[in-house]
């Protein structure tokens, strides 16, 4: 990989892993906010993401939700440039591409591998757009710098990190144990003009006393060279923030008198439509793991997005849930399909193009009198309207590919700005279906959503994740040596 020519021009610093799931995000996001709260402008920046958990920017392209997060946390709104390259797992060996913003293509792991260095100069020159305006850039990387075997045109670690001439601090989670060995391991398999690039050390997810650790952070100092920039203590009320990928989805949430079923599905995605749900006093939220029945008990089912629609309806009845949502449909229970969700819940899926694999049509679940057609055209943009029921404003963003139509769509969930129908609604009531992400996100929706079925809702949510976001970087500012990072970041600037 080419270096670029010269030294940064602004301030920034790359948090790097151990290993996936170590909590980069998280300590970017609290970050940026500590910063922020300094008066300094503070941007983010994640050159490669990948994650079904996609956010549409105000300019109407995709990027990673914990760049989105990390925006808000900079009290800026989210650009395509502070993730150029975002990969959305369709199945285990391949992904659909998203460069600034926009589909590239879809390819297959080996594919990408020998690609991706192609997408450099748009990395390169999405990191200038972020940082134009910026007084600090936090660069977040992805998966781990260990993963050497992936070094070969990398761009999300080191690789990176050298062609902008960052410096990086290396972040390790020791609640998931080896943390000594962790730091050590990657101290060992980096070139030696990668371990210069890192100039310190962090320690996240600490439970009990941190002083207990002080041996420990002697060791991986004299071992490494590098410096100790402190111990993050656990963060509980981390869980209450929007997660970056599936790998944190708990089986349920709550003890609210509202139960809320959600069918796990093999591809979800945008799975922070929940979030705001599980956060509600009134609801119980129970995440229906493959192999489980839907409960016979719940009020509402909710079927999520999905990246793989035909895949994950396939998914869906293999687990026995379309017997179980019959079931619940002639008890007279509510069902709400999102995005994926709502195509799967039409009479019929059609993928002439074989977008999704084999082309075909197949039959869909037959709640909803519409039928849908996939094709290559993408549409991502922010949405704004009133529910047409609860008669409540409704604000998020589209994330899909297709078309619905049907009698059904005579009948829409929501009217948005411009006179624009969305969704729809059976004939009895009962199902209904949106491609609109992130409904419950907004208070007034949501309450009045949740009090047709007799529940309460009391919850500002942005509030509550941005009064999260503040709580997390003062935890932040008493336990890392903030005056190191700001040093650090200053290297090497003309």
């Amino acid at each position: 990989m080419n270096k670029t020519s010269g030294s940064r021009r602004k301030p920034a610093i790359m948090v790097q892993g151990t290993g996936s799931n170590v909590g980069k995000s998280l300590i970017v996001a609290g970050l940026c906010r500590l910063f922020s709260n300094r008066g300094l402008s503070v941007r983010p920046f994640k050159p490669q993401n990948m994650s079904n958990n996609a956010a549409v920017t105000e300019d109407g392209g995709e990027i990673g939700r914990a760049q989105a997060l990390q925006a808000m946390a900079c009290r800026v709104p989210s650009s395509v440039h502070m993730n150029p390259v975002l990969l959305k797992p369709e199945t285990d060996t391949g992904a659909q591409v998203i460069v600034q913003g926009r589909k590239f293509g879809t390819m297959r792991a080996r594919e990408y591998g020998s690609r991706k260095h192609e997408l450099l100069p748009k990395v390169v020159e999405s990191f200038s757009v972020t940082s134009s305006d910026a007084d600090l850039v936090i660069v977040e990387g992805a998966g781990s710098p260990a993963e050497i075997n992936l070094r070969t045109g990398d761009i999300a670690n080191m690789g990176f990190a050298e062609a902008a001439n960052l410096p990086v601090v290396l972040c390790a989670d020791i609640d998931r144990g080896g943390v000594i060995a962790s730091v050590v391991g990657t101290h060992a398999v980096l070139e030696p003009s990668e371990r210069e690039r890192i100039h310190g050390f962090l320690i996240n997810r600490f439970r009990g006393d941190p002083s207990l650790f002080d041996d420990g952070m002697r060791e991986i100092s004299e071992r490494t060279g590098w410096r100790g920039l402190g111990v993050v203590p656990w963060f509980p009320d981390a869980t209450r923030l929007p997660a970056e990928d599936g790998l944190g989805l708990a089986d349920g949430f709550g003890l609210g008198k509202l139960k809320v079923a959600v069918p796990v599905i093999s591809r979800i995605a945008n799975f922070d439509d929940l979030d705001p749900l599980r956060l509600e006093a009134d609801v119980t939220l129970e995440l229906v793991q493959p192999g489980k029945p839907l409960p016979g008990d719940a009020d509402l089912v909710l079927l999520p997005g999905s990246k793989s629609t035909v895949g994950d309806l396939a998914f869906f009845r293999q687990q026995g849930w379309d017997v179980d949502l019959k079931a619940h449909y002639r008890r007279g229970g509510q069902i709400l399909g999102i995005c994926g969700g709502y195509q799967m819940l039409g009479r019929t899926i059609a993928d002439p193009e074989g977008i999704e694999g084999v082309a075909g049509t197949v039959e869909g679940l037959g709640y909803l009198d519409v039928a849908t057609v996939l094709t290559s055209e993408k549409s991502t943009v922010p949405a704004k309207g009133r529910n047409i029921a609860c008669n409540a404003p409704v604000s998020g963003y589209e994330i899909h590919i297709g078309y619905t139509e049907g009698e059904d769509c005579n009948r829409p969930m929501n009217l948005l700005d411009g006179d624009r129908a969305d969704g729809s609604v059976s004939r009895n009531g009962l199902v209904s279906g949106t491609y609109v992400h992130g409904l419950f996100t907004d208070d007034s929706f949501r309450k009045a959503y949740l009090a047709a079925f007799g529940a309460a809702s009391d919850l500002a949510y942005d509030q509550n994740v941005d009064l999260i976001l503040n709580d997390f970087s003062m935890h932040l500012e008493s336990v890392l040596d903030v005056a190191a990072l700001l040093e650090i970041a200053s290297r090497d600037v003309a």
